[in-house]
């Protein structure tokens, strides 16, 4: 299954780790750091350039790559829960 981040990007939520409000979640310097050390190294996809609501951390073939979103977090994770409950509901029937 996908999740659509925002204009044209869409990633695979088994790459997923996890799913962060950047509002409540750079106040931690160790996020702050980690956020800046991902920058220098060249893992961080603008998705848009409109103000930041969210970035998702994701992992695949080894490679850790962030994406910041202007979408919401709770928006990200309700899109990524309807689309898991649509796929369980069509194998039930």
């Amino acid at each position: 299954m996908y999740l659509h981040l925002g204009q044209d990007t869409v990633i695979s939520t088994k790459s997923i780790i996890g799913i962060f409000d950047i509002d409540r979640c750079t106040v931690s310097k160790k996020t702050r750091d980690f956020l800046t050390e991902a920058e220098k190294s060249g893992n961080v996809v603008n998705v848009s350039y409109e103000l930041p609501k969210s970035f998702i951390v994701c992992k695949e073939d080894g490679k850790v790559t962030v994406y910041i979103s202007q979408l919401s977090s709770k928006t990200l994770y309700k899109r990524h829960k309807e689309g898991t409950a649509k796929i369980l509901q069509s194998e039930i029937n």
